[in-house]
């Protein structure tokens, strides 16, 4: 265990410091010129390195699942596991859409002197006809999404063709729902063919675990591309004119990372958040380099069973489930979104239209996570559904400082997982001695 923290930890500075790097050159190419065909360098960079940690999700997720579950040779207690699993999400989800309720109002972001902010409406009103007819496009397309939350998730998870759903990173909920289904099989049979099969997977999940080693030596680069192409594109001005939005999200985002879930990890699971920081920080600055809690995952699953000590059953059933479903820092994100723009066009919500806010981000957060976009998806449908007019210029705005804000809930939706992982493993009776030393 020495031997991996130690490793995990230089890994960890060398992708801060690239990080870090990412900045330093970007703002040096915004400032000086031809930072489009640079940042279309560094985007290439960059976008490989997603390749290739996508590349191994499929397989990673669908050998850890059977493995995980098979390898027991018994099914008994799965229904109180995900019984667990989905009342820690709904639980984590609802705690910090009232951070960001908290939070947006206390700031109150889209107002000066308690009127709609004059800069920030020069701002919408000044979209480009283009900017304002895309984020009209996404509007419309948006009020075809509907929010029948149950049948939405259920048509999602059963696949007609499993062939696809395995060649679909999009399709998570399909490929966890085939492989608890192999896994169940599995552990119903007997003989040679369950000892074949189950080696062959065994062999399958050890071999992706590699592959995902081998590739985290290049996170370094990928992440200094990554952070480069952004920067160079946007510059910082931007989040000059948008300050009070941006650091009002941040501050509800810090609360519910380094507040909340740490409370829920000391007096739920009884361990130490400091050492779960320390054991997630690889997946952390991926999730925020990324902005991807599907590319994070093979990190996540290494990190949560590596250096977190949580067992490969709960690991493989509650982080692929959670980068699906539990989205911690998106929920909190729509909030703060939708009564920032009620507030910058001076339309004010009442305790009813707020609880209707609370309930809505719970509900989209979940229901629409497979779709592209999905935060922007949802904050439209919250916006559709509390009668918020005029809405399209506030969202071209919102635009402009998503992809930081991007990076930022990602990296708690993951940690919300993990800590997830964590609490279900602990309730599971399980030792955690690397939280706990």
């Amino acid at each position: 265990m020495t031997n991996t923290n130690e490793r995990a930890e230089k890994g960890h500075w060398w992708i801060l410091t690239a990080l870090i790097l990412g900045v330093i050159v970007g703002l040096v190419v915004n400032k000086t010129g031809g930072s489009e065909s640079w940042a279309a360098s560094f985007q290439f960079i960059g976008d490989l390195f997603l390749r290739l940690l996508k590349m191994v999700i499929v397989p990673l997720i669908f050998s850890s699942i059977v493995v995980g579950i098979a390898g027991l040779g018994k099914i008994e207690g799965f229904g109180r596991l995900g019984a667990k699993t989905f009342g820690y999400y709904a639980l984590t989800s609802f705690f910090s859409i009232v951070v960001g309720l908290a939070v947006v109002n206390l700031v109150k972001p889209g107002l000066t002197n308690g009127q709609p902010d004059p800069e920030i409406l020069a701002i919408i009103q000044n979209q480009s006809a283009e900017k304002l007819a895309a984020a009209e496009m996404k509007m419309e397309s948006a009020t075809t999404v509907g929010l029948g939350v149950v049948p939405d998730l259920l048509q999602r998870m059963i696949p007609p063709n499993i062939l696809a759903a395995a060649s679909n990173n999009s399709a998570m909920l399909a490929l966890i729902f085939v492989a608890l289904m192999t896994a169940f099989a599995l552990a119903g049979m007997t003989g040679a063919p369950r000892d074949h099969l189950l080696g062959f997977f065994e062999g399958l999940n050890t071999l992706t675990l590699i592959i995902t080693k081998w590739i985290m030596k290049t996170a370094p680069i990928g992440v200094f591309g990554l952070i480069a192409a952004i920067v160079a594109k946007t510059g910082l001005d931007i989040f000059g004119k948008l300050a009070a939005y941006f650091f009002t999200v941040v501050a509800a985002l810090g609360i519910h990372l380094f507040i909340i879930l740490p409370l829920v990890l000391y007096l739920v699971a009884r361990v130490k958040p400091w050492r779960h920081f320390s054991a997630m920080r690889p997946a952390l600055l991926t999730a925020f380099s990324t902005a991807s809690s599907s590319a994070t995952l093979p990190v996540s699953m290494r990190c949560i069973q590596e250096n977190a000590g949580v067992s490969k059953r709960v690991t493989s059933f509650t982080v692929p489930l959670g980068a699906t479903v539990n989205m911690d820092g998106t929920a909190l994100y729509e909030c703060v979104a939708v009564l920032f723009v009620a507030q910058v066009l001076g339309q004010g919500m009442d305790f009813a239209g707020q609880f209707m806010v609370v309930v809505l981000a719970l509900m989209t957060s979940i229901g629409v996570a497979g779709v592209p976009s999905a935060s922007l998806v949802a904050i439209i449908i919250i916006l559709n559904n509390t009668g918020i007019e005029g809405a399209a210029g506030a969202i071209a705005a919102i635009l402009a400082v998503d992809r930081p804000l991007d990076m930022a809930r990602t990296a708690v939706n993951i940690f919300s997982d993990s800590c997830g992982a964590v609490v279900i493993a602990n309730s599971e009776g399980e030792e955690l001695e690397p939280l706990r030393s």
